[in-house]
């Protein structure tokens, strides 16, 4: 099978899909792979990493996309490249489709084969190839929020961890997953004082035995949701259902009982957003006010850190890359129906139901799905 890995042309996008070990791996498959140039650059890949290991170096974007019949990339696709698509071909990226229903829409008339990194799951039911960006991303949403804190970026220049004699910031964070989890441990290890709100009790008992004592558990409903919210100087938003859209936690009635140049960091941005007032954001512009409260919703956070991020991306990915480039989706859904729930999109139909229900379009399974 010809693969093809482009360069990532989302604002401020850094990592690339594929490791110069991986194209190693499915070269010596019998798999030729098509690197567009420069695309692994600013993970700290150059062109001559991927030539070394028996890759082909292609000049463009177009070149890529012309010669793959499974692609490869990090972000969903962006305009300028669904035109590039064509009916048959493989596409296995985050697509986060229940944010938008627009993309979902451009991409089932393209008839592209659309398999999302975010809806695979393994044995245990967990999510493989989500859970590194969602430990990254946790660990970041308290670096950021904590910067967004200080009086020149518009916030209540409160320093998370206080000092002596002085009280830690008020950190709430919405969801006990991954993300929320990595969140906590990173605000509590910075001295905050951190509110970890969930509605899975068992979740929160086990939190309860291994967080730090600045890390307190809550039942989340929405009295306390919003008592919590009156009391936050950082709110980070983190709930996540499976390929659908993140509920709204948050409203803007919320955010106009919040403290003025109170934060709120919405990781789940990518899957539409846990705050009635998010929108996405980028790193070049990465916030907005709204109700004075500062807002940042970045939709590519581990972007910036792109070296890590390929590498803990790319760790969890590889397998599945084989597997596809071995077998072809049918056959591996067949054999692992976990990675078949990865399988969003088929020749101009839904395939995946919390998908179809989130942007109100009709499910057709594959066969054998479960």
């Amino acid at each position: 099978m010809r693969i093809g890995v482009p360069k990532e042309i989302k604002s401020d996008e850094y990592r690339v899909a594929m490791m110069p070990v991986g194209a190693e791996m499915l070269v010596k498959g019998g798999h030729p792979v098509f690197i567009e140039t420069q695309a692994g650059v600013g993970s700290g890949f150059s062109d001559d990493d991927y030539r070394a290991v028996g890759a082909t170096i292609v000049a463009t974007h177009e070149e890529v996309f012309d010669k793959a019949e499974l692609l490869i990339k990090v972000k969903e696709p962006q305009p300028a490249e669904i035109g590039l698509f064509r009916p048959g071909q493989v596409v296995f990226t985050y697509f986060h489709f229940a944010a938008s229903p627009e993309l979902t829409q451009a991409c089932l008339e393209s008839g592209i084969t659309a398999i999302a990194y975010e809806t695979i799951r393994d044995k245990a039911g967990r999510l493989p190839c989500l859970t590194p960006m969602s430990e990254i991303a946790g660990k970041l949403a308290p670096m950021e929020g904590g910067k967004y804190l200080e009086k020149p970026m518009m916030g209540r220049g409160i320093l998370l961890g206080g000092v002596p004699g002085v009280a830690p910031a008020h950190v709430v964070i919405l969801g006990a997953g991954v993300v929320g989890t990595n969140a906590a441990k990173v605000a509590a290890g910075l001295g905050a004082t951190v509110v970890l709100m969930d509605v899975n009790l068992e979740r929160l008992r086990y939190l309860d035995d291994v967080m730090p004592a600045n890390v307190h558990t809550l039942y989340s409903d929405p009295h306390t949701i919003r008592e919590q919210l009156r009391l936050a100087d950082l709110v980070i938003g983190s709930v996540l259902i499976p390929g659908a859209k993140a509920p709204q936690l948050v409203n803007r009635q919320h955010l106009k009982e919040m403290k003025n140049g109170s934060v709120i960091v919405d990781v789940a941005i990518d899957q539409g957003g846990s705050i009635e007032t998010s929108r996405p954001t980028t790193h070049q512009n990465p916030t907005y006010v709204v109700e004075g409260v500062v807002h940042y919703c970045v939709t590519n956070m581990p972007g910036a850190v792109g070296r890590t991020s390929t590498i803990a991306l790319c760790n969890a990915t590889l397998p599945y890359a084989v597997k596809l480039a071995n077998k072809g989706y049918e056959q591996a859904a067949c054999d692992d129906p976990g990675f078949g729930e990865g399988i969003n999109l088929v020749a101009g139909r839904i395939t995946n139901a919390a998908v179809a229900e989130s942007v109100h379009m009709k499910c057709q399974p594959l066969k054998g799905s479960r």
